[in-house]
């Protein structure tokens, strides 16, 4: 029988994760390489933002043009810096059940705090696969596993009865990022079924965000360069000022939406750390997509009338 209360994670002092926990952008330099300086910056102004935790490997992360030496160098170095203060969670999804399980392990063996793991999507499996897919991960690992329901992106679609099967019945899945539109009533399907087995996040760089927390959501993962605007809406909100975080989150919307455009958002992110000195390049790698010289003048205007932390960071 599962259990239905996480356990602490050891070095992060923490029982639960809840908050906002940024997808940790990969700087390159000019040449495509990785900027690991750049990226020892992106995890110290990350952690100046107040964020509650830090994800890797997501989307955000260009996680899917990164090789396995690359990732394992990248996942040590962040979880050094980090040393303890704050929760990591790593994608460790993958095509394959048993490269998935691999990566997890290997994730928990760096000191990972909990896993993402998205659905295999390269040969789509039915429900049972899918259960079968999760159970061995969580054979292999003692640390939370967190579904991500990223049907936009991986083409499998998980009704909200399986998502809660699998945190009633799999021991350590414990958490679901809900990433199918309309998010905030499958958030409230999930948890209805699920029955206190599973803790929600909302991804989609927090479009939703406040329409989540009000269903039950308990954190959201959004881009690296918002990170201090998404803290200070989850503090608001969670001080009992709903209305104030609701104007603050609508204030930010237009820049939060110009980040959700397919294929441009880490461009437009990398844009805006690049703008404050935390990262040095606005390098992407294809095929993520670089915003045109139109975009760029866009991205400046949406910034004029905004107080971000990541144009005055330094």
């Amino acid at each position: 029988m599962k259990r239905f209360s996480n356990s602490s994670v050891e070095g992060t002092h923490v029982k639960n994760f809840e908050g906002i926990f940024p997808i940790v952008n990969t700087p390159f330099r000019d040449d495509g390489s990785i900027d690991f300086e750049s990226q020892r910056r992106l995890v110290r102004f990350l952690i100046d933002c107040g964020a509650h935790g830090l994800a890797l490997f997501g989307n955000a992360s260009e996680g899917y043009t990164l090789s396995n030496h690359e990732r394992a160098e990248l996942m040590k170095l962040i979880i050094r810096e980090v040393d303890g203060r704050i929760p990591i969670i790593v994608s460790t999804g993958h095509t394959g059940t048993d490269v998935a399980v691999a990566l997890s392990r290997e994730a928990e063996d760096a000191g990972a705090s909990g896993v993402m793991v998205l659905p295999p999507y390269f040969f789509r499996t039915d429900a049972e696969g899918i259960f079968e897919y999760y159970q061995a991960i969580s054979n292999a690992i003692s640390i939370p596993i967190q579904i991500q329901d990223a049907p936009l992106m991986t083409q499998v679609v998980m009704g909200s009865p399986l998502l809660a099967r699998m945190g009633r019945e799999i021991e350590h899945v414990t958490y679901a990022k809900i990433e199918a539109p309309p998010t905030a009533p499958k958030v409230s399907e999930v948890l209805s079924l699920a029955k206190g087995s599973l803790t929600l996040f909302g991804g989609l760089n927090g479009h939703f965000l406040i329409e989540e927390l009000a269903r039950g959501a308990r954190g959201t993962m959004p881009g690296s360069d918002l990170t201090d605007v998404f803290v200070r809406i989850w503090n608001l909100y969670h001080n009992e000022n709903k209305r104030k975080a609701r104007d603050e989150f609508n204030r930010y919307l237009p820049l939060i939406r110009f980040e959700l455009q397919p294929g441009l958002g880490v461009s437009v992110m990398k844009h805006n750390l690049k703008a404050g000195g935390v990262i040095a390049s606005t390098r992407v790698r294809h095929p993520t997509r670089s915003i045109d010289a139109a975009s760029r003048g866009e991205l400046e205007e949406l910034r004029q009338d905004l107080d971000l932390l990541v144009l005055r960071w330094q």
